[in-house]
């Protein structure tokens, strides 16, 4: 429509490192045109944009304000931000836009956030930060700090923001704090932070950083950065295709990516099935499957009842906690927990941050007392480790399904539920 190329649509994402992007899939779902990743480096951007051999492109890290003295034409909203993620090809002249900002607004909106008249802090002064202060004061809050390392160009320091803004009511997180593989890393101690109302974090992978985790043990409303994610990939292909996203569009581009990407974490009692459902999950939808006892008994070079008998239960938990925030460490993954792994607030944690946890409910008269479990060896070992974790296993579940079918039945259920 707006390529000078002709035939079919050519769109993609321009950047320096594209490697766990999830954008072709997104786009790929919104429309027909064709989308591609265009690693760059630093050197290559002039020619690639000076040739605008695209209709439209998306622009991240590292240049979104890199790539505006190449463009004919900035809008209102680029401009009073002072970055672009979005350039169009109008007939030979490069347009640049920002959909982040929409995309952050509908997130903020989604989690029912009023920041009007509020205190607002910012971690970080990049680009994502520009989009976050345009945000806030659209949305009308009365006082809105940026926050870094350094406190320069107009900004506080994180011990400030401590110290005396204790009464701020959003922090909004622009920073890579928590990003994967660093998804130990948090950015401030909520606990210095008590009338907050609200934590809003750009960072989407994993699904929920410790930040948003920590915020959430506390009954305050927190976010990571996927439904901004999908948001702005909307706005952004509407934009390749001349039209206006649909409230349809976004939620079509946020399911998508959130089926990819987050893990199904099964929990349950020894014998409930957990392995095999797990395996027929990982065959219909296509995730990698990950056993955590199987990874102790690789890791241990034993079965877990030699382990246990050597080492006894203590070592077999810490293996065991190794193994689960390894499984958990990436998304897109059906993960088959142990049935003592929820008994570590660690191990729930790790595997919160990308996964939704499902108990398989099986009925303890279809459970079976075995010689490979250690703590279920016989039938009153079996009654008793029953009755200590039910209610363990039903809190700690985003999800409770019925165990009694087939697994190939029960399999279908969480399928069709977690797809939902």
């Amino acid at each position: 429509l707006f390529y000078k190329g002709g035939g079919a649509m050519r769109c993609g994402l321009i950047g320096r490192r594209l490697g766990h992007s999830y954008s072709c899939q997104i786009h790929h779902a919104l429309a027909d045109y064709s989308y591609e990743l265009w690693e760059l480096e630093p050197e290559e951007l002039a020619g690639f944009l000076e040739k605008r051999d695209f209709a439209g492109i998306n622009v991240t890290i590292p240049y979104k304000e890199q790539v505006i003295p190449y463009l004919d034409e900035l809008s209102e909203t680029a401009r009073a931000i002072g970055a672009v993620n979005t350039v169009v090809n109008w007939n030979g002249r490069l347009v640049g836009d920002n959909t982040d900002l929409p995309g952050m607004l509908a997130l903020i909106r989604r989690m029912r956030l009023t920041l009007a008249g509020k205190k607002v802090l910012i971690l970080g002064t990049g680009g994502t930060s520009k989009t976050a202060r345009a945000a806030a004061a659209q949305l009308h809050a009365a006082e809105i700090y940026r926050v870094s390392r350094c406190g320069k160009d107009g900004a506080i320091t994180y011990p400030q923001a401590a110290a005396e803004h204790g009464d701020a009511a959003c922090i909004i997180n622009t920073t890579p704090c928590g990003m994967y593989p660093d998804v130990d890393a948090c950015p401030v101690d909520l606990e210095d932070f008590p009338r907050l109302e609200g934590v809003v974090d750009a960072v989407y992978n994993p699904l929920r950083t410790d930040l948003v985790l920590n915020a959430r043990r506390r009954g305050i409303a927190a976010e990571g950065g996927l439904y901004m994610l999908a948001a702005q990939a909307a706005y952004a292909g509407a934009l390749f295709r001349g039209c206006t996203a649909s409230q349809a569009e976004i939620d079509l581009a946020y399911h998508t990516v959130r089926r990819q990407m987050e893990n199904i974490v099964l929990i349950g009692m020894p014998t409930s099935g957990k392995t095999t459902v797990g395996q027929l999950l990982s065959q219909r939808t296509g995730k990698t499957f990950m056993d955590t006892d199987a990874m102790v008994e690789q890791a241990v070079g034993m079965t877990i009842p030699a382990y246990f008998a050597a080492e006894g239960e203590s070592a077999f938990r810490q293996r065991e906690q190794e193994a689960v925030a390894a499984a958990a460490g990436a998304g897109g993954r059906v993960i088959a927990t142990g049935g003592g792994a929820i008994l570590r607030e660690e191990n729930l944690h790790a595997l919160r941050r990308s996964g939704r946890l499902v108990f398989l409910d099986r009925s303890l008269d279809k459970l079976t007392a075995a010689a490979d479990r250690p703590l279920s060896a016989d039938t009153d070992a079996l009654r008793r480790r029953y009755t200590e974790r039910y209610d363990l296993y039903c809190a700690a579940a985003d999800l409770r399904v019925d165990g009694d079918g087939t697994p190939e039945e029960t399999a279908a259920q969480i399928e069709k539920e977690w797809t939902t």
